[in-house]
């Protein structure tokens, strides 16, 4: 797959170095969860019928997040993440356009008109909700009368789940809930965060259980405090383990911002300064604070034996 950034307006050499007939996914598509899988596999499909590139385009950084909005609280999918799962799904060109302020008030005229058809792109594929432009002025009918006979729209309609809409600020709350299960069921996959081992406490050996400080490499949206069965991809081995996300509170008070750290079961090595990528398999229980360090230590023994069991019946 080919990223190419772009940003407005678009110059004319640019167009021109990319400008071919192709199929093109229009979204932001934070989380490609299943109801973005579903839109983006009908723009590969037609493609691949037509015999013409399949493209995503999306923007970057976030526009909620650009324009400040209250509710924006982190990325599901991350743009390296985004970019590797795309990768996966049969995208061959993923245009990422810089999202800025002056882009943030362009009309769905000039959006058409200037990074859109200059690109050739036969067919946008969007989602029934799709709005783009100042304010979000335009929608799927008026990118299809802005394309003017020379781009086609395809609309995919709303991907249910037992009769409700699978969608990015549903798996957000789900995750900040607790519900890992059914955000996992709306992603299609398991959600994962992916951060550098760096030297933290090192408490966890004291008490015999070491663990990794995970350090985040981007703003993920953080799921609830508490315990985690994790499936851990480190270089090319994967490995199961159990993640504390939270402050510590049997050790700690007053802190707000959460740690991020994952017991591996047999595994020793030195890890510090490698990248992990962690999937969150199963929610286990919330954070507590602890009576005593004997406490604890019974308890994450506890949890270990849950993740294990819980990891070997996904396996």
């Amino acid at each position: 797959m080919r990223t190419i950034t772009l940003s407005y307006p678009m110059p004319p050499e640019t167009a021109a170095e990319w400008a071919q007939p192709q199929v093109a996914a229009l979204g932001q598509f934070d989380g490609l969860h299943r109801g973005h899988a579903s839109v983006i596999a009908s723009a590969v499909a037609l493609a691949r019928k037509e015999g013409v590139p399949a493209a995503v385009m999306t923007f970057h950084p976030n526009p909620k997040d650009v324009m400040g909005k209250g509710d924006y609280d982190g990325y599901l999918t991350p743009a390296k993440d985004k970019q590797e799962i795309l990768a996966g799904m049969g995208v061959d060109i993923l245009y990422i356009i810089e999202f800025n302020e002056q882009l943030s008030r362009v009309s769905p005229e000039d959006f058409v008109s200037v990074m859109l058809l200059p690109l050739q792109i036969s067919t946008a594929v969007v989602g029934f909700d799709f709005h783009f432009g100042y304010l979000g002025a335009g929608d799927p009918d008026r990118l299809r009368e802005l394309g003017n006979g020379r781009m086609g729209v395809l609309t995919a309609p709303p991907f249910l789940i037992e009769g409700q809409k699978v969608s990015s600020s549903g798996i957000r709350k789900s995750l900040q809930n607790g519900d890992l299960t059914l955000a996992n069921t709306w992603f299609g996959r398991c959600y994962h965060l992916r951060g550098t081992v760096v030297h933290g406490e090192k408490r966890g050996r004291t008490i015999g259980f070491p663990t990794a400080n995970v350090q985040l490499e981007d703003r993920y949206v953080v799921p609830a405090k508490g315990v985690y069965a994790v499936r851990v991809f480190y270089k090319d081995e994967v490995l199961h383990g159990v993640m504390n996300v939270g402050v510590k509170p049997t050790f700690h008070e007053g802190v707000t911002a959460p740690s991020f750290e994952v017991h591996l079961f047999d595994f020793s090595g030195d890890i510090y300064g490698q990248e992990l990528k962690v999937e969150l398999v199963s929610f286990i229980r919330p954070e507590r604070k602890f009576d005593s360090i004997h406490a604890l230590i019974a308890q994450i023994g506890e949890d270990a034996n849950t993740a294990k069991s819980l990891l070997s019946a996904e396996s």
